[in-house]
């Protein structure tokens, strides 16, 4: 799956919710709805065509969904496959959740990653939205979300979403998350190196890697201070602590801006409270990062090194 989830976003640092947030995913936003500008529950109750898909595969792992493809919706349905004993969402939550698409023209999956998802009004596209908001923790979501509530006319050609096509949305919600706090890295930091053209090379000692979130600030800036609401501009380089393997950078094009939201824990985490210049080394275990099990985009269960230095910040909306 193509890892760069929000359209001319930083590829591996984007989460699975970059993908969902209205007016970042490619196509035309679509014209919110009253309950979506509101601060209550989307009202979206259950149908024929979502009580009629059949959901399997563990939670919180990637399911499957077995449906008459092709699938063409005209509404908003949801039904919920496994009923959570947990405190139910609400709007304003941060919730982690198991995120997962499907074609309704082929019934092919679309994309699966761990997600954060900020259950803010007017955030999410309502047919994203609806498989986390204002249900149990611990629940199982089936979603049947026509265009009107995703991508519209224009869909998502990045991810391979056709002009007005129907999704099937599973959604495992899995717990309430507050942004982690990291804490001072003093050992067994890696090197960087820089070239002529000035892109780094960040070579990993040979060290266990922590299972703790870590953050190195190697150089302080004295620009604005990054918040969780903004809006951030960086270069970055990406490593697996494992390997050693670059396996994205910003370094060598045009460095993108991206919200703190729509990035993986971790990596925002990282970022809140720094101020712009600043260059910084985070070292980022798999629970904050792609999960601990293995991921479609190679990542999960992976400890992650990010090389940073950030450009720029702004405030989002």
């Amino acid at each position: 799956m193509n890892r760069a989830l929000r359209r001319g976003a930083p590829i591996a640092l984007a989460s699975v919710s970059a993908l969902l947030l209205v007016g970042c995913a490619g196509g035309d936003e679509p014209e919110p709805t009253e309950s979506a500008t509101s601060a209550a529950c989307l009202e979206v109750g259950a149908g024929e065509q979502s009580d009629a898909i059949e959901v399997g595969g563990e939670f919180g792992a990637e399911p499957t969904a077995t449906f008459d493809a092709p699938l063409e919706a005209e509404e908003l349905q949801r039904t919920i496959v496994i009923e959570g004993d947990g405190e139910a969402t609400a709007p304003g939550d941060t919730i982690s959740a198991q995120v997962t698409a499907f074609s309704g023209s082929t019934g092919e999956q679309i994309f699966s990653q761990p997600a954060t998802l900020e259950l803010e009004e007017g955030t999410l596209y309502d047919g994203f939205r609806a498989g986390a908001d204002c249900v149990a923790i611990g629940s199982r979501v089936v979603t049947v979300a026509p265009a009107s509530s995703i991508y519209g006319d224009e869909g998502n050609e990045g991810i391979g979403v056709a002009p007005g096509e129907t999704l099937v949305i599973v959604t495992d919600v899995e717990e309430l998350v507050e942004l982690p706090t990291p804490g001072e890295w003093t050992e067994d930091i890696p090197t960087v190196e820089y070239d002529d053209a000035g892109t780094p090379t960040v070579t990993i000692p040979d060290a266990e890697p922590s299972d703790e979130l870590l953050v190195a600030v190697l150089e302080e800036g004295d620009g604005e201070v990054v918040t969780e609401d903004d809006v951030v501009t960086v270069d970055y380089q990406g490593v697996v602590w494992e390997t050693g393997e670059v396996f994205d950078q910003s370094f060598g094009n045009t460095p993108a801006p991206f919200a703190i939201s729509g990035v993986i824990p971790g990596f925002g985490a990282a970022l809140v409270d720094q101020p712009v210049g600043t260059k910084l080394m985070v070292t980022i275990p798999p629970a904050l990062g792609y999960g601990e099990e293995e991921s479609a985009n190679g990542l999960g269960g992976q400890t992650l090194v990010f090389y940073v230095e950030i450009v720029e910040t702004r405030a989002d909306g």
